[in-house]
Protein backbone atom coordinates (compact mmCIF):
# COMPACT_ATOMS: atom_id res chain seq x y z
CA UNK A 1 0.00 0.00 0.00
CA UNK A 2 1.30 3.49 -0.90
CA UNK A 3 2.46 5.44 2.15
CA UNK A 4 0.36 8.48 2.97
CA UNK A 5 3.29 10.81 2.35
CA UNK A 6 3.73 9.36 -1.13
CA UNK A 7 0.08 10.09 -1.96
CA UNK A 8 0.55 13.82 -1.59
CA UNK A 9 1.30 14.18 -5.30
CA UNK A 10 -2.33 13.32 -5.99
CA UNK A 11 -3.21 16.71 -4.55
CA UNK A 12 -1.28 18.64 -7.19
CA UNK A 13 -2.42 20.01 -10.53
CA UNK A 14 0.69 20.72 -12.57
CA UNK A 15 1.22 22.99 -15.57
CA UNK A 16 4.07 23.30 -18.03
CA UNK A 17 5.25 24.97 -21.20
CA UNK A 18 5.29 22.63 -24.16
CA UNK A 19 3.24 21.30 -27.05
CA UNK A 20 4.66 17.88 -26.16
CA UNK A 21 5.51 16.54 -22.72
CA UNK A 22 8.73 18.09 -21.33
CA UNK A 23 11.28 15.76 -19.77
CA UNK A 24 10.70 17.31 -16.35
CA UNK A 25 7.00 16.42 -16.42
CA UNK A 26 7.74 12.99 -17.88
CA UNK A 27 10.01 12.19 -14.92
CA UNK A 28 7.57 13.63 -12.40
CA UNK A 29 4.67 11.50 -13.67
CA UNK A 30 6.82 8.38 -13.84
CA UNK A 31 8.02 8.77 -10.26
CA UNK A 32 5.09 10.37 -8.39
CA UNK A 33 1.35 9.78 -8.26
CA UNK A 34 -0.15 13.04 -9.53
CA UNK A 35 -3.56 14.68 -9.56
CA UNK A 36 -3.34 16.08 -13.05
CA UNK A 37 -2.36 18.93 -15.33
CA UNK A 38 -3.91 22.16 -16.54
CA UNK A 39 -3.55 23.35 -20.12
CA UNK A 40 -3.05 27.03 -20.93
CA UNK A 41 -3.55 28.48 -24.41
CA UNK A 42 -0.12 30.11 -24.87
CA UNK A 43 1.80 27.15 -23.44
CA UNK A 44 0.09 23.97 -24.61
CA UNK A 45 -2.31 24.59 -27.48
CA UNK A 46 -1.55 24.76 -31.18
CA UNK A 47 -4.18 22.57 -32.89
CA UNK A 48 -6.89 20.17 -31.68
CA UNK A 49 -4.93 17.19 -33.03
CA UNK A 50 -1.77 18.34 -31.25
CA UNK A 51 -3.69 18.67 -27.95
CA UNK A 52 -5.18 15.20 -28.43
CA UNK A 53 -1.68 13.78 -28.92
CA UNK A 54 -0.39 15.68 -25.89
CA UNK A 55 -3.19 14.28 -23.73
CA UNK A 56 -2.56 10.76 -24.97
CA UNK A 57 1.16 11.10 -24.27
CA UNK A 58 0.51 12.27 -20.70
CA UNK A 59 -1.92 9.43 -20.03
CA UNK A 60 0.45 6.84 -21.51
CA UNK A 61 3.27 7.95 -19.20
CA UNK A 62 0.93 7.79 -16.22
CA UNK A 63 -0.42 4.36 -17.15
CA UNK A 64 3.09 2.98 -17.65
CA UNK A 65 3.89 4.05 -14.09
CA UNK A 66 0.88 2.11 -12.81
CA UNK A 67 -1.12 5.18 -11.79
CA UNK A 68 -4.80 5.97 -12.49
CA UNK A 69 -5.65 8.40 -15.30
CA UNK A 70 -4.63 12.01 -14.99
CA UNK A 71 -7.11 14.77 -14.55
CA UNK A 72 -6.53 16.99 -17.60
CA UNK A 73 -8.26 20.34 -17.26
CA UNK A 74 -8.54 23.78 -18.79
CA UNK A 75 -10.70 26.93 -18.87
CA UNK A 76 -13.00 26.49 -21.85
CA UNK A 77 -15.69 28.89 -20.67
CA UNK A 78 -16.64 30.36 -24.03
CA UNK A 79 -16.86 34.08 -24.65
CA UNK A 80 -13.78 35.89 -23.39
CA UNK A 81 -12.02 32.74 -22.14
CA UNK A 82 -11.39 29.97 -24.66
CA UNK A 83 -8.22 28.19 -23.59
CA UNK A 84 -8.35 25.73 -26.49
CA UNK A 85 -8.03 28.29 -29.25
CA UNK A 86 -9.87 29.37 -32.36
CA UNK A 87 -10.08 25.90 -33.95
CA UNK A 88 -12.70 24.92 -31.38
CA UNK A 89 -16.26 26.11 -31.86
CA UNK A 90 -16.45 29.74 -30.73
CA UNK A 91 -19.44 29.86 -28.40
CA UNK A 92 -20.31 33.34 -27.19
CA UNK A 93 -20.21 32.47 -23.49
CA UNK A 94 -22.25 32.74 -20.33
CA UNK A 95 -23.73 36.22 -20.55
CA UNK A 96 -24.86 35.54 -24.10
CA UNK A 97 -26.58 32.40 -22.84
CA UNK A 98 -28.19 34.45 -20.10
CA UNK A 99 -29.52 36.87 -22.72
CA UNK A 100 -31.37 34.01 -24.44
CA UNK A 101 -33.06 32.82 -21.21
CA UNK A 102 -32.98 29.31 -22.76
CA UNK A 103 -31.74 26.56 -20.44
CA UNK A 104 -32.11 23.95 -23.18
CA UNK A 105 -29.73 25.97 -25.34
CA UNK A 106 -27.31 26.26 -22.42
CA UNK A 107 -27.38 22.50 -21.96
CA UNK A 108 -26.77 21.91 -25.67
CA UNK A 109 -23.88 24.39 -25.78
CA UNK A 110 -22.33 22.81 -22.70
CA UNK A 111 -22.66 19.32 -24.17
CA UNK A 112 -21.04 20.44 -27.44
CA UNK A 113 -18.21 22.11 -25.50
CA UNK A 114 -17.72 18.90 -23.56
CA UNK A 115 -17.63 16.73 -26.68
CA UNK A 116 -14.90 18.88 -28.19
CA UNK A 117 -12.88 18.83 -24.97
CA UNK A 118 -13.26 15.06 -24.63
CA UNK A 119 -12.08 14.58 -28.22
CA UNK A 120 -8.92 16.47 -27.28
CA UNK A 121 -8.34 14.27 -24.24
CA UNK A 122 -9.49 16.83 -21.68
CA UNK A 123 -11.72 15.52 -18.92
CA UNK A 124 -12.33 18.51 -16.61
CA UNK A 125 -13.56 21.97 -17.55
CA UNK A 126 -12.99 24.83 -15.13
CA UNK A 127 -16.53 25.94 -15.89
CA UNK A 128 -19.23 27.05 -15.45
CA UNK A 129 -18.58 30.37 -13.74
CA UNK A 130 -21.48 30.89 -11.31
CA UNK A 131 -20.51 34.30 -10.00
CA UNK A 132 -23.50 36.65 -10.17
CA UNK A 133 -22.42 39.95 -11.70
CA UNK A 134 -24.18 42.26 -9.25
CA UNK A 135 -21.33 44.78 -9.48
CA UNK A 136 -21.07 46.35 -12.98
CA UNK A 137 -17.52 47.50 -12.17
CA UNK A 138 -16.27 43.98 -11.44
CA UNK A 139 -13.50 43.62 -14.01
CA UNK A 140 -12.84 39.94 -13.25
CA UNK A 141 -16.43 38.78 -13.82
CA UNK A 142 -18.43 40.63 -16.49
CA UNK A 143 -19.55 38.44 -19.40
CA UNK A 144 -18.15 35.36 -17.67
CA UNK A 145 -21.34 35.52 -15.60
CA UNK A 146 -24.77 34.40 -16.81
CA UNK A 147 -26.25 37.60 -15.39
CA UNK A 148 -27.00 39.60 -12.27
CA UNK A 149 -30.16 37.81 -11.08
CA UNK A 150 -29.90 34.66 -8.97
CA UNK A 151 -32.89 32.78 -10.49
CA UNK A 152 -31.46 33.12 -14.00
CA UNK A 153 -27.95 32.05 -12.98
CA UNK A 154 -29.39 29.18 -10.93
CA UNK A 155 -31.35 27.80 -13.88
CA UNK A 156 -28.35 28.14 -16.19
CA UNK A 157 -26.05 26.50 -13.64
CA UNK A 158 -28.12 23.31 -13.51
CA UNK A 159 -28.43 23.18 -17.29
CA UNK A 160 -24.73 23.75 -17.97
CA UNK A 161 -23.53 21.12 -15.49
CA UNK A 162 -25.99 18.59 -16.85
CA UNK A 163 -24.91 19.29 -20.41
CA UNK A 164 -21.15 19.17 -20.04
CA UNK A 165 -21.11 16.09 -17.83
CA UNK A 166 -23.35 14.27 -20.31
CA UNK A 167 -20.35 14.52 -22.65
CA UNK A 168 -18.01 12.86 -20.15
CA UNK A 169 -16.28 16.04 -18.99
CA UNK A 170 -16.50 17.00 -15.32
CA UNK A 171 -17.87 20.45 -14.48
CA UNK A 172 -16.08 22.75 -12.05
CA UNK A 173 -18.39 25.31 -10.48
CA UNK A 174 -16.63 28.52 -9.51
CA UNK A 175 -15.72 30.72 -7.69
CA UNK A 176 -17.28 29.52 -4.45
CA UNK A 177 -19.06 31.11 -2.65
CA UNK A 178 -19.50 33.76 -5.35
CA UNK A 179 -17.34 36.77 -6.19
CA UNK A 180 -19.62 38.68 -8.54
CA UNK A 181 -19.90 41.65 -6.18
CA UNK A 182 -16.13 41.99 -5.82
CA UNK A 183 -14.45 45.37 -6.19
CA UNK A 184 -11.04 43.80 -6.93
CA UNK A 185 -9.58 41.06 -9.09
CA UNK A 186 -8.08 38.29 -6.93
CA UNK A 187 -5.26 37.94 -9.47
CA UNK A 188 -3.93 41.20 -7.99
CA UNK A 189 -5.33 41.53 -4.44
CA UNK A 190 -7.67 39.79 -2.02
CA UNK A 191 -11.23 41.08 -2.46
CA UNK A 192 -13.68 41.38 0.41
CA UNK A 193 -17.22 40.03 0.02
CA UNK A 194 -18.90 41.41 3.12
CA UNK A 195 -22.41 40.03 2.75
CA UNK A 196 -24.74 38.63 5.39
CA UNK A 197 -25.69 34.95 5.38
CA UNK A 198 -29.22 35.97 4.40
CA UNK A 199 -27.86 37.76 1.34
CA UNK A 200 -25.65 34.79 0.39
CA UNK A 201 -28.54 32.35 0.77
CA UNK A 202 -30.75 34.56 -1.37
CA UNK A 203 -28.33 35.64 -4.10
CA UNK A 204 -24.90 34.01 -4.36
CA UNK A 205 -25.46 30.46 -3.13
CA UNK A 206 -28.56 29.14 -5.00
CA UNK A 207 -26.63 28.62 -8.29
CA UNK A 208 -23.98 26.59 -6.48
CA UNK A 209 -26.60 24.50 -4.73
CA UNK A 210 -28.40 23.86 -8.02
CA UNK A 211 -25.12 22.80 -9.65
CA UNK A 212 -24.28 20.51 -6.73
CA UNK A 213 -27.75 18.99 -6.97
CA UNK A 214 -27.15 18.46 -10.71
CA UNK A 215 -24.07 16.39 -9.84
CA UNK A 216 -21.20 18.82 -10.41
CA UNK A 217 -18.01 16.91 -9.67
CA UNK A 218 -15.73 19.80 -8.70
CA UNK A 219 -16.05 23.06 -6.80
CA UNK A 220 -13.40 25.74 -7.25
CA UNK A 221 -12.94 28.05 -4.30
CA UNK A 222 -12.33 31.77 -4.64
CA UNK A 223 -9.42 33.69 -3.13
CA UNK A 224 -11.51 36.33 -1.38
CA UNK A 225 -12.40 37.15 2.19
CA UNK A 226 -15.93 36.16 3.18
CA UNK A 227 -16.15 36.94 6.91
CA UNK A 228 -19.72 35.75 7.45
CA UNK A 229 -18.57 32.21 6.59
CA UNK A 230 -14.87 32.28 7.49
CA UNK A 231 -15.25 34.35 10.65
CA UNK A 232 -12.40 36.68 9.65
CA UNK A 233 -11.37 39.13 6.95
CA UNK A 234 -7.82 37.76 6.99
CA UNK A 235 -8.42 34.31 5.51
CA UNK A 236 -9.57 33.81 1.91
CA UNK A 237 -12.27 31.22 1.29
CA UNK A 238 -9.77 28.78 -0.24
CA UNK A 239 -7.86 28.54 3.03
CA UNK A 240 -10.81 28.46 5.42
CA UNK A 241 -11.91 25.18 6.95
CA UNK A 242 -15.12 26.91 7.98
CA UNK A 243 -15.84 27.60 4.32
CA UNK A 244 -14.64 24.38 2.68
CA UNK A 245 -15.22 21.65 5.26
CA UNK A 246 -18.05 23.13 7.28
CA UNK A 247 -20.03 24.91 4.60
CA UNK A 248 -19.26 23.36 1.19
CA UNK A 249 -19.16 19.79 2.46
CA UNK A 250 -21.38 20.13 5.52
CA UNK A 251 -24.12 22.69 4.88
CA UNK A 252 -24.29 22.27 1.09
CA UNK A 253 -23.68 18.53 1.06
CA UNK A 254 -20.98 18.47 -1.61
CA UNK A 255 -19.25 15.08 -1.85
CA UNK A 256 -16.91 15.69 -4.76
CA UNK A 257 -13.51 17.30 -5.31
CA UNK A 258 -12.70 20.81 -4.15
CA UNK A 259 -9.98 22.54 -6.17
CA UNK A 260 -8.30 25.83 -5.39
CA UNK A 261 -8.18 28.68 -7.82
CA UNK A 262 -4.64 29.24 -9.13
CA UNK A 263 -2.08 29.49 -6.36
CA UNK A 264 -0.07 32.19 -8.14
CA UNK A 265 -2.69 34.87 -7.57
CA UNK A 266 -1.67 37.83 -5.44
CA UNK A 267 -4.65 37.26 -3.13
CA UNK A 268 -2.54 34.44 -1.65
CA UNK A 269 0.96 34.55 -0.22
CA UNK A 270 3.69 34.19 -2.84
CA UNK A 271 7.32 33.15 -2.47
CA UNK A 272 8.60 30.91 0.31
CA UNK A 273 5.70 31.89 2.57
CA UNK A 274 3.26 30.31 0.15
CA UNK A 275 3.58 26.98 1.92
CA UNK A 276 1.69 28.40 4.92
CA UNK A 277 -1.31 28.98 2.66
CA UNK A 278 -0.89 25.56 1.06
CA UNK A 279 -0.97 23.87 4.47
CA UNK A 280 -4.05 25.89 5.40
CA UNK A 281 -5.75 24.76 2.18
CA UNK A 282 -4.99 21.11 2.95
CA UNK A 283 -6.36 21.48 6.47
CA UNK A 284 -9.44 23.21 5.06
CA UNK A 285 -10.04 20.07 2.92
CA UNK A 286 -9.17 21.54 -0.46
CA UNK A 287 -8.37 18.43 -2.50
CA UNK A 288 -6.50 19.75 -5.54
CA UNK A 289 -3.94 22.56 -5.54
CA UNK A 290 -3.89 24.42 -8.85
CA UNK A 291 -0.35 25.42 -9.75
CA UNK A 292 0.84 27.31 -12.81
CA UNK A 293 3.88 26.58 -14.97
CA UNK A 294 6.70 27.41 -12.54
CA UNK A 295 8.85 24.30 -11.97
CA UNK A 296 10.54 25.62 -8.83
CA UNK A 297 7.18 26.50 -7.25
CA UNK A 298 5.73 23.06 -8.04
CA UNK A 299 8.76 21.32 -6.54
CA UNK A 300 8.72 23.58 -3.48
CA UNK A 301 5.05 22.88 -2.83
CA UNK A 302 5.48 19.14 -3.25
CA UNK A 303 8.49 18.90 -0.94
CA UNK A 304 6.89 21.27 1.59
CA UNK A 305 3.75 19.14 1.70
CA UNK A 306 5.86 16.10 2.50
CA UNK A 307 7.72 18.00 5.21
CA UNK A 308 4.48 19.39 6.67
CA UNK A 309 3.06 15.88 6.86
CA UNK A 310 6.22 14.60 8.52
CA UNK A 311 5.91 17.42 11.09
CA UNK A 312 2.24 16.47 11.66
CA UNK A 313 0.98 19.87 10.53
CA UNK A 314 -1.92 18.00 9.01
CA UNK A 315 -3.12 14.48 9.67
CA UNK A 316 -3.18 11.29 7.63
CA UNK A 317 -6.96 11.72 7.36
CA UNK A 318 -6.52 15.09 5.68
CA UNK A 319 -4.63 13.26 2.93
CA UNK A 320 -6.39 9.90 2.67
CA UNK A 321 -9.93 11.28 2.62
CA UNK A 322 -8.90 13.80 -0.01
CA UNK A 323 -7.15 11.18 -2.14
CA UNK A 324 -10.25 8.98 -2.06
CA UNK A 325 -12.30 11.84 -3.51
CA UNK A 326 -9.65 12.46 -6.18
CA UNK A 327 -9.49 8.76 -7.09
CA UNK A 328 -13.28 8.63 -7.36
CA UNK A 329 -13.09 11.44 -9.90
CA UNK A 330 -10.31 9.65 -11.77
CA UNK A 331 -12.38 6.45 -11.89
CA UNK A 332 -15.34 8.40 -13.29
CA UNK A 333 -13.00 9.88 -15.90
CA UNK A 334 -11.72 6.42 -16.84
CA UNK A 335 -15.27 5.22 -17.53
CA UNK A 336 -16.05 7.95 -20.09
CA UNK A 337 -15.87 7.50 -23.84
CA UNK A 338 -13.93 9.86 -26.11
CA UNK A 339 -15.28 11.00 -29.49
CA UNK A 340 -13.14 11.32 -32.58
CA UNK A 341 -11.25 14.55 -33.19
CA UNK A 342 -13.44 15.57 -36.12
CA UNK A 343 -16.17 16.61 -33.68
CA UNK A 344 -14.07 19.70 -32.89
CA UNK A 345 -15.50 22.62 -34.85
CA UNK A 346 -17.92 20.33 -36.69
CA UNK A 347 -20.84 21.68 -38.73
CA UNK A 348 -23.46 20.90 -36.08
CA UNK A 349 -21.50 22.79 -33.45
CA UNK A 350 -20.99 25.75 -35.79
CA UNK A 351 -24.74 25.93 -36.30
CA UNK A 352 -25.21 25.85 -32.54
CA UNK A 353 -22.71 28.69 -32.07
CA UNK A 354 -24.58 30.69 -34.73
CA UNK A 355 -27.86 30.04 -32.94
CA UNK A 356 -26.47 31.29 -29.64
CA UNK A 357 -24.96 34.36 -31.27
CA UNK A 358 -28.19 35.21 -33.10
CA UNK A 359 -30.57 34.62 -30.19
CA UNK A 360 -28.48 36.53 -27.67
CA UNK A 361 -28.23 39.80 -29.64
CA UNK A 362 -30.03 42.49 -27.67
CA UNK A 363 -31.41 45.67 -29.20
CA UNK A 364 -31.18 48.11 -26.32
CA UNK A 365 -32.20 51.30 -28.12
CA UNK A 366 -33.54 52.26 -31.56
CA UNK A 367 -34.97 55.69 -30.84
CA UNK A 368 -33.99 57.17 -34.19
CA UNK A 369 -35.49 54.26 -36.12
CA UNK A 370 -32.15 53.68 -37.79
CA UNK A 371 -32.59 49.91 -37.77
CA UNK A 372 -32.90 47.98 -39.93
CA UNK A 373 -30.18 49.70 -41.92
CA UNK A 374 -31.16 50.90 -45.38
CA UNK A 375 -28.19 52.89 -46.68
CA UNK A 376 -27.98 54.03 -50.26
CA UNK A 377 -25.95 51.81 -52.56
CA UNK A 378 -23.19 54.41 -52.74
CA UNK A 379 -23.20 55.25 -49.01
CA UNK A 380 -19.88 55.02 -47.17
CA UNK A 381 -19.85 53.09 -43.89
CA UNK A 382 -17.15 52.99 -41.24
CA UNK A 383 -16.66 50.37 -38.55
CA UNK A 384 -14.62 51.76 -35.63
CA UNK A 385 -13.54 49.33 -32.93
CA UNK A 386 -10.80 49.10 -30.26
CA UNK A 387 -8.06 46.49 -30.43
CA UNK A 388 -9.09 43.45 -28.37
CA UNK A 389 -7.02 43.04 -25.24
CA UNK A 390 -6.92 40.70 -22.26
CA UNK A 391 -8.56 42.76 -19.53
CA UNK A 392 -7.86 40.14 -16.86
CA UNK A 393 -5.55 37.09 -16.72
CA UNK A 394 -8.72 35.01 -17.19
CA UNK A 395 -9.09 36.25 -20.75
CA UNK A 396 -8.09 35.18 -24.26
CA UNK A 397 -9.52 38.18 -26.13
CA UNK A 398 -6.08 39.24 -27.37
CA UNK A 399 -6.08 36.19 -29.65
CA UNK A 400 -9.22 37.40 -31.46
CA UNK A 401 -9.14 39.32 -34.73
CA UNK A 402 -11.98 41.73 -35.43
CA UNK A 403 -14.37 40.45 -38.11
CA UNK A 404 -17.27 42.93 -37.86
CA UNK A 405 -16.29 44.95 -40.94
CA UNK A 406 -15.82 41.75 -42.92
CA UNK A 407 -19.31 40.59 -41.88
CA UNK A 408 -20.79 43.98 -42.79
CA UNK A 409 -19.33 43.77 -46.30
CA UNK A 410 -21.62 40.83 -46.98
CA UNK A 411 -24.47 43.35 -47.01
CA UNK A 412 -22.88 46.55 -48.32
CA UNK A 413 -19.96 47.10 -50.73
CA UNK A 414 -18.32 50.13 -49.08
CA UNK A 415 -17.31 49.44 -45.48
CA UNK A 416 -14.02 50.75 -44.07
CA UNK A 417 -12.54 49.54 -40.80
CA UNK A 418 -10.59 51.54 -38.22
CA UNK A 419 -9.05 49.69 -35.26
CA UNK A 420 -7.87 51.97 -32.46
CA UNK A 421 -5.69 51.27 -29.48
CA UNK A 422 -7.64 49.66 -26.65
CA UNK A 423 -7.22 52.99 -24.87
CA UNK A 424 -7.28 55.44 -27.78
CA UNK A 425 -5.12 58.51 -27.43
CA UNK A 426 -6.36 62.06 -27.76
CA UNK A 427 -4.62 62.23 -31.13
CA UNK A 428 -6.40 59.08 -32.34
CA UNK A 429 -9.74 60.44 -31.16
CA UNK A 430 -9.22 63.74 -32.98
CA UNK A 431 -8.12 62.02 -36.19
CA UNK A 432 -11.03 59.59 -36.18
CA UNK A 433 -13.52 62.33 -35.47
CA UNK A 434 -12.26 64.19 -38.54
CA UNK A 435 -12.36 61.07 -40.74
CA UNK A 436 -15.79 60.03 -39.48
CA UNK A 437 -17.36 63.25 -40.68
CA UNK A 438 -16.86 62.05 -44.28
CA UNK A 439 -18.93 58.87 -43.81
CA UNK A 440 -22.68 58.36 -44.11
CA UNK A 441 -22.99 55.81 -41.27
CA UNK A 442 -20.82 54.76 -38.34
CA UNK A 443 -20.79 51.46 -36.50
CA UNK A 444 -18.90 52.13 -33.27
CA UNK A 445 -17.97 49.16 -31.11
CA UNK A 446 -16.71 49.43 -27.54
CA UNK A 447 -15.09 46.82 -25.31
CA UNK A 448 -15.61 47.69 -21.67
CA UNK A 449 -16.02 51.44 -22.16
CA UNK A 450 -17.83 51.61 -18.82
CA UNK A 451 -14.40 51.09 -17.22
CA UNK A 452 -12.31 52.73 -19.95
CA UNK A 453 -12.57 56.55 -20.09
CA UNK A 454 -10.58 56.72 -23.33
CA UNK A 455 -13.07 54.52 -25.17
CA UNK A 456 -15.89 56.57 -23.67
CA UNK A 457 -14.29 59.77 -24.99
CA UNK A 458 -13.95 58.26 -28.46
CA UNK A 459 -17.57 57.10 -28.57
CA UNK A 460 -18.80 60.49 -27.40
CA UNK A 461 -16.65 62.31 -29.94
CA UNK A 462 -18.01 60.17 -32.79
CA UNK A 463 -21.60 60.56 -31.61
CA UNK A 464 -21.08 64.32 -31.59
CA UNK A 465 -20.21 64.36 -35.30
CA UNK A 466 -23.91 64.12 -36.15
CA UNK A 467 -23.27 61.20 -38.52
CA UNK A 468 -25.93 58.48 -38.01
CA UNK A 469 -24.31 56.01 -35.61
CA UNK A 470 -24.97 52.54 -34.24
CA UNK A 471 -23.08 51.88 -31.01
CA UNK A 472 -22.36 48.29 -30.05
CA UNK A 473 -21.29 47.01 -26.65
CA UNK A 474 -19.01 44.15 -27.68
CA UNK A 475 -18.38 42.90 -24.16
CA UNK A 476 -20.51 43.88 -21.16
CA UNK A 477 -23.70 45.79 -21.98
CA UNK A 478 -22.99 48.54 -19.44
CA UNK A 479 -21.23 50.74 -22.00
CA UNK A 480 -24.32 52.69 -23.03
CA UNK A 481 -24.39 54.07 -19.50
CA UNK A 482 -21.29 56.16 -20.30
CA UNK A 483 -22.46 57.42 -23.69
CA UNK A 484 -26.22 57.79 -23.09
CA UNK A 485 -26.64 60.10 -26.09
CA UNK A 486 -26.44 57.02 -28.36
CA UNK A 487 -29.81 56.65 -30.08
CA UNK A 488 -29.19 53.20 -31.59
CA UNK A 489 -27.46 50.65 -29.39
CA UNK A 490 -26.91 46.89 -29.47
CA UNK A 491 -25.29 44.45 -27.03
CA UNK A 492 -23.53 41.35 -28.40
CA UNK A 493 -21.72 40.02 -25.26
CA UNK A 494 -18.96 38.73 -27.54
CA UNK A 495 -16.40 39.77 -30.16
CA UNK A 496 -16.19 36.24 -31.58
CA UNK A 497 -16.90 35.72 -35.30
CA UNK A 498 -20.34 34.06 -34.90
CA UNK A 499 -21.55 37.08 -32.93
CA UNK A 500 -20.20 39.49 -35.55
CA UNK A 501 -21.92 37.62 -38.36
CA UNK A 502 -25.16 37.58 -36.39
CA UNK A 503 -24.84 41.29 -35.65
CA UNK A 504 -24.37 42.21 -39.29
CA UNK A 505 -27.40 40.15 -40.30
CA UNK A 506 -29.58 41.73 -37.61
CA UNK A 507 -28.47 45.27 -38.44
CA UNK A 508 -29.66 44.73 -42.02
CA UNK A 509 -32.92 43.15 -40.91
CA UNK A 510 -31.96 39.66 -42.05
CA UNK A 511 -32.44 38.34 -38.50
CA UNK A 512 -34.47 39.41 -35.50
CA UNK A 513 -33.11 40.76 -32.24
CA UNK A 514 -34.27 38.21 -29.66
CA UNK A 515 -32.06 38.75 -26.61
CA UNK A 516 -33.00 40.37 -23.32
CA UNK A 517 -30.58 42.09 -20.98
CA UNK A 518 -29.34 39.52 -18.41
CA UNK A 519 -28.21 42.43 -16.23
CA UNK A 520 -29.57 45.85 -15.41
CA UNK A 521 -27.72 48.92 -16.66
CA UNK A 522 -27.67 51.36 -13.74
CA UNK A 523 -29.91 54.40 -14.23
CA UNK A 524 -30.66 53.30 -17.79
CA UNK A 525 -32.25 49.92 -18.55
CA UNK A 526 -33.74 47.17 -16.42
CA UNK A 527 -32.96 43.46 -16.37
CA UNK A 528 -35.00 41.85 -19.13
CA UNK A 529 -35.08 44.88 -21.42
CA UNK A 530 -34.87 44.14 -25.11
CA UNK A 531 -36.43 45.56 -28.27
CA UNK A 532 -37.29 44.20 -31.69
CA UNK A 533 -38.31 45.85 -34.94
Amino acid sequence: MTAVRDQLGYKMMLAFEGMTVPERIRLWLAERPTGGVTYFLPYNVRTPQQVRHLSAELQAITAAAGHPPLIIATDQEGGQLNALGAATTQFAGNMALGATRDTDLAQRVAAATGREMAAMGINVNYAPNLDINTNPDNSSCGIRSFGDQSPLVTAMAHAYVTGIQSAGVAATIKHFPGSGDSQQDSHFAMPLIDHSLTRLNTVELPPFQAAIDAGARLVMTGHFAIPVLAGTVETPATLSRAVVHDFVRGTMGFKGVVISDALDMAALTQGAGQIIDVIAAVRAEVDLLLTTNQPEVQERIYQSLRLAHRRALFSDAHVTDSVQRILALKHWIAAQTRPEIDVVGCADHQLLAAELARRSLTLVRNDAGLLPLQPAQDARLAVIVPQPQDLTPADTSSYIRHTLAEAMRSYHPSVDEFVTAHKPTDAEIAALREKAAHYDLLIVGTIGASMNPAQTALAQALLNTGVPTVTVALRTPYDIGVYPQAQTHVATYSILPPSMRALAAALWGQAQFEGQLPVSIPDSYAFGHGLSY
